[in-house]
């Protein structure tokens, strides 16, 4: 029996098991995100396991992230055609049996492969899990709280840095992984007595549109990541950088022609939904760096252990999961999304800003409570209706497209953000060291470097907001 919500006499009755799906959804939204995260503080281990070089670690963030990013428009098409919950299910079977491979990884090259293909489950589960959400909640009210517990298990993934400092201060990195084979197992246990079925609709898959962004992202972080050593005005970075724009040009030409588009361009009439998506990816490209170069902060500059660089970032972790559930709800109702949008990255910038004056004889009391408790702040006004606004405007067909664009924009953003900012960072570190600075010092000044340009990112995402949002009055 198809539980969907009824209407009789006009009248729509809710889904009564909406609650105890929206936890299902949530828990698989916290795994997702958990695991961009919950390799923060085993970065360390990782590199002397598997020695790693330090601009090498990124890659073990950015498998994950690029194939997420570049087939989360796949999933979300994907979703809209063969219904949430079916595909939903295929991304945690995909997303459980790599983490296996991750989990039992001997070399960098079997890691990278095993968070490539966790990012290709994800990649299916989130949008999908997005629309899930979505159709079980009619009610406003109710959907601003659902909201609320879904940004505290998405932004509350961050969770999973004080879980990745237990696991492997405890027991080792490998853990960190396998830990999703029995989370994955339960979340399929349970997804066809909570998930109803969905809609499906007639279509095609653009598999080419997708290998074609993908490889153009991938191409395009890689491009970043090595320019340090090839220089970026080198034969090798200038030619790479071309061939991917190239790329996604291609792909932005073929998407026009094809009759059943990856993308249809039509999407991007949707009110707030291109002037959102741009938001969401510079928010992710200052927000992951924060979290990547703080851990690396705690560790290398301040020498905390794996478990407590996860504990001194537990305050922050708690801060947006209390917020999100407790107040950003709350707030968009009163306020409407704009308002918290610009006030959260304002917030989440004078904290970037902090941290760019973080010394190298740093405490945890005075230089990274305050600056964290301030980002979790800012987090959590920005997040939520950012995601909000970027959707809103989506028609019920579109709704699988529209989530799949915004995980996408926020991906993308991550991967690109961390690996400019790495690699800037990186230059000012290695220049420092040059003259004749401190190890330690041209380490951390590289941090502050770090820090600071995030914070920039911030300052463009709130011109754009304060220039192409518009509020429900204004759409």
């Amino acid at each position: 029996m198809n539980t969907k919500s009824i209407e009789p006499k006009g009248k729509t009755v809710p889904y009564p098991k909406r609650w105890a799906a929206l936890f299902l959804l949530c828990t698989a939204q916290f795994i997702v995100i958990m695991d961009t995260s919950i390799i923060g503080v085993a970065l360390p281990a990782i590199q002397a396991d598997l020695g790693y070089s330090q601009s090498g670690l990124q890659w073990i963030f950015n498998a994950y992230v690029i194939l997420f990013g570049g087939f989360l428009l796949l999933g979300g098409r994907m979703s809209d055609l063969f219904g949430a919950r079916r595909i939903f299910m295929w991304g945690f079977g995909i997303l459980t049996a790599a983490s296996f491979l991750a989990g039992i990884a001997w070399s960098e090259l079997a890691l990278n492969i095993g968070r490539g293909l966790q990012g290709l489950g994800s990649a299916l589960i989130a949008p999908a899990a997005l629309t899930l959400v979505m159709s079980k909640f009619t009610d406003p009210k109710e959907i601003n709280r659902a909201f609320g517990f879904w940004g505290a298990a998405a932004a509350g993934g961050s969770a999973g840095v004080f879980l990745g400092g237990v696991i492997t201060e405890w027991l080792s990195w490998h853990w960190i992984f396998l830990i999703n084979i029995p989370a994955g197992l339960i979340v399929l246990l349970f997804s066809k007595r909570l998930l109803f079925k969905g809609d499906t609709k007639k279509g095609r898959i653009d598999l080419a549109g997708a290998l074609l962004a993908t490889t153009a992202l991938v191409l395009m972080v890689y491009t970043i990541v090595s320019a340090e050593h090839a220089g970026w005005d080198s034969l090798q970075t200038i030619s790479l950088l071309g061939i991917s724009i190239l790329l996604f040009m291609v792909f932005i030409m073929l998407q026009k022609k094809k009759r059943d588009p990856l993308v249809p361009m039509a999407i991007f009439k949707v009110p707030n939904l291109s002037a959102g998506n741009l938001m969401m990816s510079l928010l992710a490209a200052a927000w992951i760096p924060l979290w990547f170069f703080l851990n690396l902060y705690l560790q290398q500059i301040l020498h905390y252990s794996a478990f407590h660089s996860g504990l001194a970032l537990l305050p922050m972790t708690i801060a947006i999961m209390i917020l999100m559930v407790g107040f950003t709800g709350k707030l968009v109702t009163r306020f409407g999304f704009k308002t918290n949008i610009i006030a959260g990255l304002v917030i989440l910038a004078g904290s970037l800003f902090l941290f760019s004056t973080i010394p190298t004889d740093g405490s945890f009391l005075r230089d990274v409570l305050p600056a964290s408790l301030l980002a979790a702040l800012g987090m959590s006004l920005a997040y939520i209706p950012g995601t909000i606004a970027s959707i809103s405007g989506a028609g019920p067909d579109e709704t699988g497209l529209a989530s799949g664009l915004v995980n996408t924009s926020y991906q993308v953003g991550s991967a690109l953000g961390l690996a400019i900012i790495v690699a800037v960072s990186t230059a000012k570190t290695n220049t420092l060291k040059m003259a004749a600075i401190s190890d330690a010092d041209a380490l951390n000044a590289g941090f502050q470097t770090a820090f600071f340009s995030a914070g920039l990112l911030c300052i463009v995402a709130i011109l754009i907001v304060v220039g192409y949002i518009r509020t429900a009055k204004q759409s």
